[in-house]
């Protein structure tokens, strides 16, 4: 999915997002840059796409923080999405392939999800996945995942980066995104990075 994003006619498309994720030894970490663009504007430069919430708790009013989840695309979309996904931590707790393959099957068939335009990367200590508007429910084989605009870029020099013993995920991830700012043009280095 690309993260130019339909917008009315004669207006500049939305771009934006990098999100990686990356797992190594007993450690996940989700980063997400910060840059917002409409068209060769930055509207934004700090705003916050990894977030986290409630897991294996949710339904015993659990804490937030046992699932980590970044989105590229739009916005609001993406908020629609993380209160959806929370719901389904909270029906499915302690599942998180359950929770995600829920969203991904309303996301698929519900009228108005249909339409939204956005990616997640979902996190907990024990699986990562992307999830996508098309019913897709992905988990890398290397633990390592990266959407939107820069994506490809980070996920190429996490990579490159992963079998380093001197570098732990997060140190991997905050490199990563490094050279992804450094590639994309709709990618800053304002960071914002979570980990289990």
């Amino acid at each position: 999915m690309s993260d130019t994003l339909p917008s009315a006619p004669g207006a500049a498309p939305w771009h934006g997002t990098t999100i990686l994720s990356v797992r190594k030894g007993a450690q996940v970490v989700l980063a997400g840059d910060g840059q917002v663009s409409f068209g060769n504007t930055v509207m934004k430069s700090n705003a916050r796409k990894v977030r986290r919430l409630p897991g294996k708790g949710a339904a015993k009013g659990g804490e937030a923080g046992d699932v980590v989840a970044g989105f590229a695309g739009a916005t609001a979309d993406a908020f629609t999405l993380f209160e959806r996904l929370e719901a389904k931590l909270e029906s499915h707790p302690g599942q998180l392939t359950r929770a995600c393959v829920e969203l991904a099957k309303d996301w698929r068939m519900d009228r108005y999800l249909r339409r939204l335009e956005a990616m997640m990367a979902v996190a907990d200590s024990e699986t990562t996945l992307v999830l996508t508007g098309t019913g897709d429910v992905l988990e890398p084989e290397d633990g390592i995942v990266g959407i939107g605009s820069g994506g490809s870029y980070a996920l190429a020099a996490a990579r490159a980066l992963i079998d380093r013993d001197d570098m732990d995920a997060e140190a991997i991830a905050r490199r990563a995104m490094h050279i992804a700012a450094e590639i994309c043009i709709y990618t800053n280095d304002s960071i914002t990075l979570e980990s289990l």
